[in-house]
């Protein structure tokens, strides 16, 4: 049985690792022709070495998304390789450590999060558009957070104003390009369980205080954000647009009296 991806070329940014590493093993699981784009370009090359190892096809590129010029690179890439672009999957982000409170981050933490998580996603779509309009249509993933949508447990304003600026535009970008076969969908995703989360919550209040939040009493894995991910990329979600998609454990279904 053909995957769900089969005859699809996909690109995916920050896919050297986390949510990006498992949806480009798993996008080419089901079939697509993956372009795995990560700032750190050796990492990337390890990923497309374990797709080749499971019969996949698959390339790396060492990609800033705060540089307009490396996304359009990208997505020529993908098209002078596999022949076009179905699926962008924009998910490359950071959050620094020095995120916090309005008072207290600095201003140049704030502005590198607002370039690389937004202007980021905008950069993808600016260059990515014109490609799957050219493939006839496709669908657009834009990574914002449950934070998008309500307040995080602790403070990180850059960040959560960053992936609530993710969550208007794609919405914006559906409307825009609905007639002309493109989908956008914001994929919301709860706490996560990555090497970065894991620092942040190694001090026992901020992790008691993030988990009497989760309904379900843990972390998402990686994978589980990825399902939801190849979902929205795959013609199973055909009617899905301009979504705020939450994979979140039920977080933002949830009332917590705060502590």
């Amino acid at each position: 049985m053909p995957g769900r991806l089969a005859g699809r070329v996909a690109l995916i940014t920050g896919a050297a690792s986390g949510i990006g590493r498992e949806s480009a093993l798993l996008f080419a699981r089901e079939g697509a022709k993956v372009v795995v784009a990560d700032l750190d370009g050796k990492a990337g090359e390890r990923v497309v070495a374990e797709i080749a190892a499971a019969g996949g096809e698959a390339i790396a590129l060492r990609c800033d998304v705060a540089r307009g010029e490396d996304l359009r690179a990208a997505v020529a890439a993908a098209e002078r390789r596999f022949g076009a672009l179905h699926v962008l999957f924009n998910n490359a982000g950071i959050f620094p450590a020095q995120d916090g409170s309005p008072v207290d981050t600095p201003e140049e933490v704030f502005d590198q999060v607002m370039l690389v998580n937004l202007k980021g996603v905008f950069l993808g779509c600016k260059h990515g558009i014109p490609a799957l309009l050219r493939a006839g249509g496709g669908s657009i993933i834009n990574t914002a957070s449950f934070v998008a949508v309500l307040g995080a447990a602790t403070s990180q304003v850059a960040y959560t104003a960053s992936k609530g600026g993710v969550l208007a535009m794609t919405r914006e970008i559906a409307v825009e390009y609905a007639r002309q076969g493109i989908r956008a969908n914001a994929l919301c995703p709860g706490p996560v369980n990555t090497p970065l989360l894991a620092e942040l919550l190694a001090k026992p209040e901020a992790r008691a205080r993030r988990f009497a939040h989760i309904p379900m009493g843990r972390l998402a894995e990686a994978p589980e954000i990825a399902r939801a991910a190849l979902f929205l990329a795959s013609d199973e979600s055909s009617y899905v647009n301009g979504t705020t998609f939450l994979v979140d454990g039920g977080i933002s279904g949830a009332y917590v009296t705060p502590e």
